[in-house]
């Protein structure tokens, strides 16, 4: 990871942004995307794809990133958002956004996954790259905090559904929840489809 970005350096005055999401598989609340610019020579080697880190060094992490970067910026785009565009849509324009509201404007994007987005500067699918990639790891950071963020604070509303623990991801308990207290207003209507069909439950209530 260390040395991952530094070969699409077009030249020693290169910048570049790495970008990725967190939240395109809960049935409740937001996608939250990142952008991140690193100096050339930062590097900490805990920094990895957020998926495998705990919620306290997630949380360290953040700050060291948002204290080292050049420039850093994120888009939450609502579940509503979601459903009327479809959440790959979703997140592809949260990650276009949080390029577009940095400080600093780069020349190469690398991009999180194998699709992309438009954009002035060339940009570069790299899968999984949350595990390579310095800089989209550092995105997947700042987007997963700041998306976990959102749903403790939507849980406070919403206990019944336990947002504080499973984050509105498809848990076994989430499901269970949805199905006894029916859906809320922070809920995906098409992501419950399959699960409201599965219980025989063609009713949805928002």
């Amino acid at each position: 990871m260390k040395n991952f970005d530094k070969k699409y350096f077009i030249d020693d005055k290169s910048i570049l942004a790495g970008t990725d999401e967190a939240g395109r598989g809960p049935l409740a609340g937001p996608v939250v995307a990142a952008a991140v610019i690193l100096p050339v020579n930062f590097f900490d080697d805990r920094i990895d794809d957020s998926k495998k880190l705990s919620t306290e060094l997630r949380s360290e992490l953040f700050k060291v990133i948002k204290k080292n970067a050049l420039a850093y910026s994120y888009t939450v785009i609502s579940h509503k958002k979601i459903d009327e565009i479809n959440i790959l849509k979703a997140s592809l324009l949260a990650m276009k956004k949080s390029v577009q509201k940095l400080s600093v404007q780069p020349d190469i994007i690398l991009v999180d996954g194998n699709k992309t987005f438009d954009y002035d500067a060339e940009v570069i699918p790299i899968v999984k790259g949350d595990s390579k990639s310095l800089s989209i790891a550092s995105a997947s950071i700042i987007a997963k905090v700041v998306r976990d963020r959102i749903m403790v604070k939507y849980s406070k509303e919403f206990p019944q559904y336990n947002w504080r623990s499973n984050k509105g991801y498809p848990t076994k308990e989430h499901i269970e929840a949805v199905l006894k207290y029916g859906a809320c207003s922070l809920h995906r209507k098409t992501f419950l489809k399959k699960i409201f069909e599965r219980a025989n439950q063609t009713e949805i209530i928002f």
